[in-house]
């Protein structure tokens, strides 16, 4: 008696439009389109299989980060409660082919971060739940608004049920450092595959030559600042007093 084949799962193909992004003083911003393929037994999804979604989700390098809340004491807003991270993403930007709550369960969207309010931001201190929630929350939206954190549902294409694209949009503040753009199908609430591209976002030019001289020679990258801030203040003093 022949014993039935378990079926293959399908292998995402994933690639994007640019590998490495140059941020020079005229930067402002940039679009990546991430593209791919679902390779399926036979070249085409199977007749009677549910169709998969897609979700791709980019992040940049992980930083840690001080939130200070403000408070009004005796009508002066001054700096009160406050809570470290010690590996938040610096970037993190989600788009899939229907909104993450219709693909999987909390549980998922937990294990695989995907959604703001699912992100794993290790907080440095041991709060309570309520202050470590609204700090995430205030952090969220502080990055939100800035650009750097964003979701967006319905951005994936997908052509018979093979071929997908999107467009994730870089901001001009975006840090530098090694990107990763994760793709994920999923079908039935559960992830069939997943597939992970680098993508390098770097400054050039003077811009980068500044960044290596801070980084590698950091006392004398501070004396030569120090130094030209006060020759720039007596030049500017001496142009004043002959005019």
């Amino acid at each position: 008696m022949a014993q039935s084949r378990p079926a293959t799962k399908p292998v995402l193909v994933p690639d994007v439009s640019q590998r490495e992004i140059e941020i020079a003083y005229s930067f402002t911003g940039a679009e990546l389109l991430l593209f791919g393929a679902i390779l399926y037994p036979g070249g085409r999804l199977p007749v009677g299989e549910t169709p998969t979604d897609v979700v791709i989700v980019v992040k940049g390098p992980v930083q840690s980060i001080l939130m200070r809340e403000k408070e009004q004491v005796a009508g002066i807003w001054v700096n009160a409660a406050r809570l470290s991270y010690r590996s938040a993403p610096s970037f993190y930007a989600i788009v899939s082919s229907r909104p993450i709550k219709q693909l999987v369960d909390d549980r998922t969207q937990a294990i695989y971060e995907l959604g703001l309010d699912s992100l794993q931001l290790s907080p440095a201190s041991n709060a309570p739940p309520a202050e470590q929630d609204r700090f995430a929350r205030g952090l969220v939206d502080l990055k939100r608004r800035s650009g750097l954190y964003y979701e967006a549902p319905h951005a994936v294409e997908i052509t018979d049920g093979v071929l997908y694209r999107a467009r994730v949009s870089i901001p001009a503040r975006v840090p530098v450092g090694r990107f990763t753009a994760e793709t994920f199908l999923i079908r039935d609430g559960r992830v069939l595959a997943a597939a992970t591209r680098d993508i390098d976002i770097r400054k050039s030019g003077f811009e980068r030559f500044v960044a290596r001289a801070a980084e590698s020679h950091a006392i004398l990258y501070g004396l030569v600042a120090v130094g030209l801030s006060v020759l720039f203040g007596w030049s500017a003093g001496w142009v004043a007093r002959r005019l």
